[in-house]
Protein backbone atom coordinates (compact mmCIF):
# COMPACT_ATOMS: atom_id res chain seq x y z
CA UNK A 1 0.00 0.00 0.00
CA UNK A 2 1.83 3.38 -1.46
CA UNK A 3 -0.71 5.77 1.10
CA UNK A 4 -1.29 7.94 -1.78
CA UNK A 5 -3.46 10.39 -0.64
CA UNK A 6 -0.71 11.24 2.16
CA UNK A 7 1.52 12.28 -0.85
CA UNK A 8 4.59 11.11 -1.75
CA UNK A 9 8.14 12.60 -2.42
CA UNK A 10 8.49 13.40 -6.03
CA UNK A 11 11.77 11.82 -6.84
CA UNK A 12 14.55 10.25 -4.67
CA UNK A 13 16.72 12.83 -5.08
CA UNK A 14 14.41 15.22 -3.40
CA UNK A 15 13.85 12.89 -0.56
CA UNK A 16 17.27 12.80 0.04
CA UNK A 17 17.62 16.38 -0.20
CA UNK A 18 14.87 17.11 2.18
CA UNK A 19 16.45 14.11 4.61
CA UNK A 20 20.23 15.64 3.98
CA UNK A 21 18.44 18.94 4.85
CA UNK A 22 17.05 17.67 7.45
CA UNK A 23 20.41 15.88 8.84
CA UNK A 24 22.29 19.48 8.18
CA UNK A 25 21.13 22.08 10.31
CA UNK A 26 22.67 23.51 13.82
CA UNK A 27 23.47 19.99 14.84
CA UNK A 28 26.26 20.27 12.30
CA UNK A 29 26.96 23.96 12.40
CA UNK A 30 26.32 25.15 16.02
CA UNK A 31 26.62 22.02 18.21
CA UNK A 32 29.31 19.65 16.33
CA UNK A 33 32.33 22.06 16.06
CA UNK A 34 31.84 23.34 19.92
CA UNK A 35 31.30 19.45 21.37
CA UNK A 36 34.51 19.14 19.43
CA UNK A 37 36.20 21.89 21.19
CA UNK A 38 34.68 21.14 24.39
CA UNK A 39 36.01 17.26 24.23
CA UNK A 40 39.64 17.33 22.79
CA UNK A 41 39.05 18.08 18.86
CA UNK A 42 40.63 14.48 17.46
CA UNK A 43 39.19 11.86 19.97
CA UNK A 44 35.79 13.27 19.53
CA UNK A 45 35.95 13.09 15.76
CA UNK A 46 37.21 9.35 15.44
CA UNK A 47 34.49 8.61 18.32
CA UNK A 48 31.84 10.01 16.12
CA UNK A 49 32.59 8.45 12.86
CA UNK A 50 32.77 5.27 14.52
CA UNK A 51 29.10 5.55 16.17
CA UNK A 52 28.11 6.62 13.03
CA UNK A 53 28.98 3.64 11.41
CA UNK A 54 27.80 0.78 13.54
CA UNK A 55 25.09 2.65 15.37
CA UNK A 56 23.90 5.48 13.07
CA UNK A 57 23.58 3.61 10.09
CA UNK A 58 21.59 0.74 12.10
CA UNK A 59 19.10 3.27 13.55
CA UNK A 60 18.21 4.84 10.34
CA UNK A 61 17.63 1.85 8.44
CA UNK A 62 15.13 0.47 10.86
CA UNK A 63 13.52 4.07 11.34
CA UNK A 64 13.24 4.80 7.55
CA UNK A 65 11.90 1.09 7.44
CA UNK A 66 9.36 1.48 10.33
CA UNK A 67 8.00 4.70 8.23
CA UNK A 68 7.96 2.92 5.06
CA UNK A 69 6.19 -0.33 6.49
CA UNK A 70 3.87 1.84 8.78
CA UNK A 71 2.81 4.06 6.32
CA UNK A 72 1.72 6.51 8.92
CA UNK A 73 2.67 9.00 11.68
CA UNK A 74 5.50 8.25 13.71
CA UNK A 75 3.58 6.92 16.56
CA UNK A 76 1.34 4.79 14.32
CA UNK A 77 4.55 3.39 12.36
CA UNK A 78 5.48 2.84 15.57
CA UNK A 79 2.61 1.28 17.19
CA UNK A 80 1.89 -1.22 13.78
CA UNK A 81 5.52 -2.63 14.84
CA UNK A 82 5.62 -3.05 18.47
CA UNK A 83 2.53 -1.95 19.82
CA UNK A 84 2.26 -0.84 23.48
CA UNK A 85 5.96 -0.61 23.66
CA UNK A 86 5.54 1.39 19.70
CA UNK A 87 3.60 3.83 21.51
CA UNK A 88 6.17 4.77 24.39
CA UNK A 89 8.49 5.07 21.53
CA UNK A 90 6.06 7.17 19.47
CA UNK A 91 5.28 9.36 22.52
CA UNK A 92 8.96 9.76 22.71
CA UNK A 93 9.77 10.67 19.18
CA UNK A 94 7.17 13.45 19.58
CA UNK A 95 8.56 15.02 22.59
CA UNK A 96 11.88 15.03 21.24
CA UNK A 97 10.65 17.58 18.06
CA UNK A 98 8.64 19.66 20.34
CA UNK A 99 11.03 20.71 22.73
CA UNK A 100 13.88 21.00 20.33
CA UNK A 101 12.14 23.37 18.23
CA UNK A 102 11.90 25.52 21.53
CA UNK A 103 15.26 26.40 21.12
CA UNK A 104 16.01 25.36 17.53
CA UNK A 105 13.67 27.75 16.47
CA UNK A 106 15.27 30.94 18.88
CA UNK A 107 18.63 30.25 17.89
CA UNK A 108 17.69 30.59 14.48
CA UNK A 109 16.06 33.69 15.22
CA UNK A 110 19.42 35.03 16.35
CA UNK A 111 21.27 33.91 12.94
CA UNK A 112 18.40 36.00 11.37
CA UNK A 113 19.19 38.65 14.01
CA UNK A 114 23.20 38.55 12.50
CA UNK A 115 22.36 38.34 8.62
CA UNK A 116 20.73 41.46 9.33
CA UNK A 117 23.60 43.36 11.46
CA UNK A 118 25.81 42.08 9.01
CA UNK A 119 23.92 43.88 6.05
CA UNK A 120 23.64 46.97 8.15
CA UNK A 121 26.86 46.92 8.12
CA UNK A 122 27.34 46.74 4.75
CA UNK A 123 25.27 49.22 3.88
CA UNK A 124 26.86 51.77 6.25
CA UNK A 125 23.54 52.01 8.54
CA UNK A 126 25.00 49.98 11.65
CA UNK A 127 28.81 49.50 12.37
CA UNK A 128 28.99 46.09 13.68
CA UNK A 129 32.48 45.83 13.43
CA UNK A 130 32.82 48.67 16.20
CA UNK A 131 32.06 46.34 19.06
CA UNK A 132 33.05 43.08 20.25
CA UNK A 133 30.94 39.92 19.27
CA UNK A 134 30.27 39.80 23.20
CA UNK A 135 29.28 43.05 22.80
CA UNK A 136 26.52 42.51 20.02
CA UNK A 137 25.48 39.07 21.24
CA UNK A 138 25.07 40.28 25.09
CA UNK A 139 22.60 43.31 23.98
CA UNK A 140 21.03 40.06 21.38
CA UNK A 141 20.42 38.28 24.39
CA UNK A 142 18.65 41.09 26.65
CA UNK A 143 16.48 42.72 23.71
CA UNK A 144 13.99 40.45 24.65
CA UNK A 145 11.08 41.98 21.98
CA UNK A 146 13.62 41.57 19.17
CA UNK A 147 14.63 37.68 20.05
CA UNK A 148 10.58 37.31 20.37
CA UNK A 149 9.70 39.06 17.35
CA UNK A 150 12.78 36.99 14.97
CA UNK A 151 11.24 33.81 16.61
CA UNK A 152 8.27 34.17 15.42
CA UNK A 153 10.38 35.52 12.16
CA UNK A 154 11.39 32.33 11.56
CA UNK A 155 8.18 30.34 12.50
CA UNK A 156 6.47 32.26 9.84
CA UNK A 157 9.19 31.41 7.86
CA UNK A 158 8.93 27.70 8.67
CA UNK A 159 4.69 27.94 7.86
CA UNK A 160 4.88 29.32 5.37
CA UNK A 161 7.24 26.27 3.57
CA UNK A 162 5.54 23.06 5.20
CA UNK A 163 1.87 24.54 4.79
CA UNK A 164 2.40 23.39 0.80
CA UNK A 165 2.58 20.28 1.80
CA UNK A 166 5.30 17.66 1.26
CA UNK A 167 6.20 17.77 -2.35
CA UNK A 168 5.27 21.05 -3.49
CA UNK A 169 6.69 22.34 -0.21
CA UNK A 170 9.70 20.75 1.64
CA UNK A 171 11.03 18.98 -1.51
CA UNK A 172 11.05 22.14 -3.60
CA UNK A 173 12.83 24.23 -0.71
CA UNK A 174 15.62 21.96 -0.03
CA UNK A 175 15.96 21.39 -3.98
CA UNK A 176 17.23 24.75 -3.87
CA UNK A 177 18.32 25.41 -0.54
CA UNK A 178 20.73 22.46 -0.05
CA UNK A 179 22.67 23.31 -2.42
CA UNK A 180 23.16 26.92 -1.97
CA UNK A 181 24.24 25.63 1.36
CA UNK A 182 27.17 23.82 0.26
CA UNK A 183 27.82 26.82 -1.46
CA UNK A 184 28.13 29.15 1.11
CA UNK A 185 29.71 26.58 3.39
CA UNK A 186 32.46 26.08 1.01
CA UNK A 187 33.15 29.42 0.58
CA UNK A 188 33.31 30.28 4.09
CA UNK A 189 36.10 27.34 4.38
CA UNK A 190 38.76 28.54 2.15
CA UNK A 191 38.52 32.16 4.46
CA UNK A 192 38.68 30.30 7.63
CA UNK A 193 41.27 28.23 6.83
CA UNK A 194 43.56 31.01 4.86
CA UNK A 195 43.52 32.91 8.04
CA UNK A 196 46.86 33.26 10.27
CA UNK A 197 46.55 30.94 13.25
CA UNK A 198 44.21 28.61 11.13
CA UNK A 199 47.09 25.76 11.11
CA UNK A 200 46.39 25.42 14.81
CA UNK A 201 42.50 24.68 14.32
CA UNK A 202 43.44 21.95 11.35
CA UNK A 203 45.75 20.32 14.03
CA UNK A 204 43.25 20.63 17.13
CA UNK A 205 40.86 18.47 14.50
CA UNK A 206 42.96 16.37 12.66
CA UNK A 207 46.00 15.53 14.95
CA UNK A 208 45.96 12.71 16.68
CA UNK A 209 45.80 13.24 20.74
CA UNK A 210 44.06 10.68 22.50
CA UNK A 211 44.42 12.49 26.20
CA UNK A 212 40.96 13.24 26.61
CA UNK A 213 39.70 9.57 26.34
CA UNK A 214 42.25 8.55 28.87
CA UNK A 215 40.97 11.39 30.94
CA UNK A 216 37.17 10.86 30.94
CA UNK A 217 35.95 8.27 27.97
CA UNK A 218 32.19 7.85 29.56
CA UNK A 219 32.01 11.93 29.02
CA UNK A 220 33.52 12.08 25.27
CA UNK A 221 31.39 8.81 24.18
CA UNK A 222 28.28 10.19 25.74
CA UNK A 223 28.93 13.60 23.90
CA UNK A 224 30.18 11.95 20.76
CA UNK A 225 26.95 10.16 21.09
CA UNK A 226 24.35 12.54 21.56
CA UNK A 227 26.23 14.67 18.75
CA UNK A 228 25.73 11.99 16.69
CA UNK A 229 22.15 11.80 16.78
CA UNK A 230 21.14 15.18 17.12
CA UNK A 231 23.38 15.61 13.91
CA UNK A 232 21.81 12.72 11.88
CA UNK A 233 18.33 13.87 12.89
CA UNK A 234 17.67 10.05 14.69
CA UNK A 235 15.59 9.12 17.37
CA UNK A 236 13.67 12.42 16.90
CA UNK A 237 10.62 10.70 14.57
CA UNK A 238 12.12 12.81 11.38
CA UNK A 239 13.45 9.83 9.65
CA UNK A 240 10.74 7.54 10.46
CA UNK A 241 7.94 10.13 8.68
CA UNK A 242 10.00 10.74 5.81
CA UNK A 243 10.43 7.24 5.35
CA UNK A 244 6.39 6.40 5.52
CA UNK A 245 6.41 9.19 2.09
CA UNK A 246 8.77 6.74 0.98
CA UNK A 247 8.18 4.72 -2.36
CA UNK A 248 8.66 1.00 -2.08
CA UNK A 249 10.49 1.05 -5.09
CA UNK A 250 13.75 3.00 -3.11
CA UNK A 251 16.88 1.61 -2.09
CA UNK A 252 16.84 2.03 1.77
CA UNK A 253 20.42 0.72 2.49
CA UNK A 254 21.68 3.05 -0.30
CA UNK A 255 19.23 5.98 0.97
CA UNK A 256 20.42 5.80 4.74
CA UNK A 257 24.44 5.02 3.60
CA UNK A 258 23.91 8.48 1.29
CA UNK A 259 22.16 10.63 4.26
CA UNK A 260 25.14 9.59 7.05
CA UNK A 261 28.05 10.43 4.58
CA UNK A 262 26.71 13.19 3.38
CA UNK A 263 25.12 14.98 7.04
CA UNK A 264 28.73 13.21 8.60
CA UNK A 265 30.86 15.49 5.89
CA UNK A 266 28.97 18.36 6.53
CA UNK A 267 29.78 18.32 10.01
CA UNK A 268 33.23 18.40 9.66
CA UNK A 269 33.20 21.20 6.72
CA UNK A 270 31.28 23.30 9.87
CA UNK A 271 34.13 22.35 11.93
CA UNK A 272 36.26 23.27 9.19
CA UNK A 273 34.58 26.61 8.99
CA UNK A 274 34.48 27.42 12.61
CA UNK A 275 37.35 25.77 14.65
CA UNK A 276 40.61 27.06 12.43
CA UNK A 277 38.79 30.64 12.83
CA UNK A 278 38.38 30.40 16.16
CA UNK A 279 42.33 29.10 16.97
CA UNK A 280 43.00 31.63 14.33
CA UNK A 281 41.83 34.91 16.50
CA UNK A 282 42.17 32.91 20.42
CA UNK A 283 45.30 31.16 19.65
CA UNK A 284 45.10 28.76 22.48
CA UNK A 285 43.15 31.20 24.35
CA UNK A 286 40.11 30.62 21.83
CA UNK A 287 36.97 29.77 23.17
CA UNK A 288 35.83 26.43 22.03
CA UNK A 289 32.55 25.52 23.81
CA UNK A 290 28.87 26.48 23.97
CA UNK A 291 26.83 29.12 22.26
CA UNK A 292 29.92 31.47 22.15
CA UNK A 293 31.58 29.65 19.53
CA UNK A 294 29.72 30.20 16.77
CA UNK A 295 27.56 33.73 18.02
CA UNK A 296 31.11 35.88 19.34
CA UNK A 297 34.22 34.36 18.23
CA UNK A 298 32.76 33.97 14.53
CA UNK A 299 31.36 37.49 14.74
CA UNK A 300 34.67 38.45 15.77
CA UNK A 301 36.42 37.04 12.97
CA UNK A 302 34.64 38.92 10.95
CA UNK A 303 34.63 42.18 12.21
CA UNK A 304 38.30 41.46 11.68
CA UNK A 305 38.27 40.66 8.15
CA UNK A 306 37.53 44.49 7.03
CA UNK A 307 35.89 45.58 4.43
CA UNK A 308 35.00 41.97 3.13
CA UNK A 309 34.02 40.98 6.88
CA UNK A 310 30.05 41.78 6.74
CA UNK A 311 29.79 39.70 2.97
CA UNK A 312 31.33 36.48 5.25
CA UNK A 313 29.32 37.85 7.83
CA UNK A 314 26.26 37.58 6.04
CA UNK A 315 27.46 34.45 3.69
CA UNK A 316 27.88 32.35 6.95
CA UNK A 317 24.83 33.17 8.77
CA UNK A 318 22.38 32.79 5.83
CA UNK A 319 23.85 29.69 5.56
CA UNK A 320 23.52 28.90 9.21
CA UNK A 321 19.81 30.39 8.58
CA UNK A 322 19.38 27.57 5.56
CA UNK A 323 20.43 24.89 7.74
CA UNK A 324 18.37 25.89 10.40
CA UNK A 325 15.13 25.92 8.64
CA UNK A 326 15.84 22.95 6.73
CA UNK A 327 15.86 21.03 10.18
CA UNK A 328 13.31 22.56 11.58
CA UNK A 329 10.52 22.39 8.62
CA UNK A 330 11.44 18.65 9.13
CA UNK A 331 10.95 18.64 12.89
CA UNK A 332 7.78 20.38 12.63
CA UNK A 333 6.44 17.69 9.62
CA UNK A 334 7.26 15.05 12.41
CA UNK A 335 4.09 17.12 14.42
CA UNK A 336 2.21 17.95 11.54
CA UNK A 337 2.25 14.53 10.13
CA UNK A 338 0.69 13.62 13.99
CA UNK A 339 -2.01 15.68 14.12
CA UNK A 340 -3.45 15.25 10.56
CA UNK A 341 -3.00 11.23 10.48
CA UNK A 342 -4.85 11.54 13.98
CA UNK A 343 -7.51 13.27 12.86
CA UNK A 344 -8.18 11.24 9.28
CA UNK A 345 -8.19 8.31 11.58
CA UNK A 346 -11.07 9.87 13.20
CA UNK A 347 -12.78 10.67 10.26
CA UNK A 348 -11.93 13.70 10.23
CA UNK A 349 -11.01 15.77 6.88
CA UNK A 350 -7.88 17.95 8.46
CA UNK A 351 -7.12 21.02 6.40
CA UNK A 352 -2.98 20.92 6.15
CA UNK A 353 -3.22 24.88 6.20
CA UNK A 354 -4.81 25.38 9.45
CA UNK A 355 -2.74 22.08 11.43
CA UNK A 356 0.71 23.69 10.45
CA UNK A 357 -0.55 27.13 11.53
CA UNK A 358 -2.18 25.49 14.69
CA UNK A 359 1.43 23.88 15.27
CA UNK A 360 3.41 26.51 14.49
CA UNK A 361 1.44 28.80 16.90
CA UNK A 362 2.06 26.47 19.80
CA UNK A 363 5.52 25.80 18.92
CA UNK A 364 6.10 29.51 19.21
CA UNK A 365 4.64 30.16 22.58
CA UNK A 366 7.05 27.58 23.97
CA UNK A 367 9.93 28.98 21.70
CA UNK A 368 8.69 33.01 23.49
CA UNK A 369 10.07 31.47 26.42
CA UNK A 370 13.28 30.21 25.59
CA UNK A 371 13.86 33.54 23.58
CA UNK A 372 12.65 35.70 26.84
CA UNK A 373 15.40 33.97 28.82
CA UNK A 374 18.04 35.04 26.74
CA UNK A 375 20.40 31.87 27.74
CA UNK A 376 20.47 32.30 31.00
CA UNK A 377 20.70 36.64 30.41
CA UNK A 378 17.23 37.78 31.80
CA UNK A 379 16.30 36.50 34.83
CA UNK A 380 13.65 34.05 34.39
CA UNK A 381 12.97 31.10 36.79
CA UNK A 382 14.55 27.92 35.49
CA UNK A 383 13.85 24.57 36.60
CA UNK A 384 16.30 23.03 38.71
CA UNK A 385 18.70 25.91 38.66
CA UNK A 386 18.26 26.01 42.61
CA UNK A 387 19.77 23.17 43.10
CA UNK A 388 23.06 24.20 40.93
CA UNK A 389 22.64 20.78 39.04
CA UNK A 390 24.93 21.65 35.24
CA UNK A 391 21.80 21.52 32.84
CA UNK A 392 19.76 23.83 35.03
CA UNK A 393 21.26 26.62 33.97
CA UNK A 394 18.64 28.41 30.82
CA UNK A 395 15.66 26.95 29.59
CA UNK A 396 17.61 26.14 25.95
CA UNK A 397 19.67 23.55 28.74
CA UNK A 398 16.33 22.14 30.18
CA UNK A 399 14.81 21.50 27.18
CA UNK A 400 18.27 20.05 25.21
CA UNK A 401 18.23 17.91 28.10
CA UNK A 402 14.67 16.22 28.19
CA UNK A 403 14.83 15.60 24.56
CA UNK A 404 18.58 14.79 23.28
CA UNK A 405 19.82 13.79 26.96
CA UNK A 406 16.85 11.60 28.23
CA UNK A 407 14.01 11.41 25.19
CA UNK A 408 16.67 10.45 22.13
CA UNK A 409 19.15 8.17 23.23
CA UNK A 410 15.82 5.76 25.61
CA UNK A 411 13.78 6.20 22.39
CA UNK A 412 16.80 4.73 20.31
CA UNK A 413 17.70 1.97 23.35
CA UNK A 414 14.02 0.94 23.32
CA UNK A 415 13.60 0.54 19.90
CA UNK A 416 16.95 -1.40 19.29
CA UNK A 417 16.01 -3.78 21.83
CA UNK A 418 12.53 -3.81 20.36
CA UNK A 419 14.05 -4.83 17.15
CA UNK A 420 17.37 -6.86 17.80
CA UNK A 421 15.14 -8.87 20.61
CA UNK A 422 11.49 -8.50 20.21
CA UNK A 423 9.80 -8.49 16.62
CA UNK A 424 13.14 -9.89 15.49
CA UNK A 425 15.79 -8.16 12.94
CA UNK A 426 14.01 -9.78 10.29
CA UNK A 427 11.52 -7.38 9.87
CA UNK A 428 13.29 -4.91 8.86
CA UNK A 429 15.16 -6.92 6.40
CA UNK A 430 11.83 -7.87 5.13
CA UNK A 431 10.89 -4.20 4.21
CA UNK A 432 14.44 -3.96 2.61
CA UNK A 433 13.61 -6.56 0.24
CA UNK A 434 10.79 -5.29 -1.54
CA UNK A 435 10.31 -4.86 -5.34
CA UNK A 436 12.22 -8.02 -5.50
CA UNK A 437 15.69 -6.57 -4.09
CA UNK A 438 17.78 -8.66 -1.75
CA UNK A 439 19.89 -7.65 1.48
CA UNK A 440 23.62 -9.40 1.10
CA UNK A 441 23.61 -11.84 4.04
CA UNK A 442 26.96 -10.20 5.35
CA UNK A 443 25.63 -6.50 6.17
CA UNK A 444 22.70 -8.57 7.51
CA UNK A 445 24.65 -10.53 9.91
CA UNK A 446 26.50 -6.47 10.27
CA UNK A 447 22.93 -4.69 10.99
CA UNK A 448 21.57 -8.09 13.54
CA UNK A 449 25.30 -7.97 15.30
CA UNK A 450 24.52 -3.29 15.73
CA UNK A 451 20.73 -3.88 16.67
CA UNK A 452 21.05 -6.57 19.08
CA UNK A 453 24.24 -6.06 21.14
CA UNK A 454 26.60 -2.49 19.89
CA UNK A 455 23.89 0.10 19.85
CA UNK A 456 21.97 -1.20 22.61
CA UNK A 457 25.72 -1.02 24.60
CA UNK A 458 26.08 2.65 22.92
CA UNK A 459 22.54 3.92 23.66
CA UNK A 460 23.07 2.60 27.78
CA UNK A 461 26.49 4.41 28.03
CA UNK A 462 24.68 7.81 26.47
CA UNK A 463 22.08 7.82 28.41
CA UNK A 464 24.29 7.45 31.58
CA UNK A 465 26.67 9.61 30.45
CA UNK A 466 24.18 12.58 29.60
CA UNK A 467 21.99 11.91 32.97
CA UNK A 468 24.90 11.73 35.12
CA UNK A 469 26.25 14.47 34.25
CA UNK A 470 22.89 16.31 35.42
CA UNK A 471 22.47 14.50 38.41
CA UNK A 472 26.20 15.10 39.63
CA UNK A 473 28.13 17.71 38.03
CA UNK A 474 27.13 21.30 39.93
CA UNK A 475 27.23 24.67 38.39
CA UNK A 476 30.91 25.81 38.72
Amino acid sequence: MEHHHRGQWGSNLGFLMATVGAAVGLGNIWSFPYRMGDNGGFPFLIIYLVLAILVGFTIMLCELAIGRRGGGSVLASYQKIGGKIGTLLGFLALLSPFLILSFYTVLGAYCVQYVGLNFAELLGIFSLSSVSGAESFSAMLTNQPLAIGTTFLFIALCFLIIRSGIKEGIEKFNKVGMPALFIMLIIVIIRAVTLPGAIEGLKFMFAPNFEPIKTDFVKVLSAAGGQMFFSLSLAMGITVTYGSYLSKKESLTRNSLVIIVSDTLVAIMAGLAVLPAAFALGGENAQLSGPKLLFITLQDVFNAMGPFGPIFGILFFLFVVLAAITSAIALTEVLVTFVIDLRTAKGKNPNRNMVVAVVCLVLFAEAALVAADGLGSNGLWIPFHETGRNLGSTWLDFMDFISEGVAMPLGALIMSLLIGWGVGPKVIRDELETEGRTMNSGLYTFFTICVRFIAPLVMAFILYGQVSEFIKIPIP
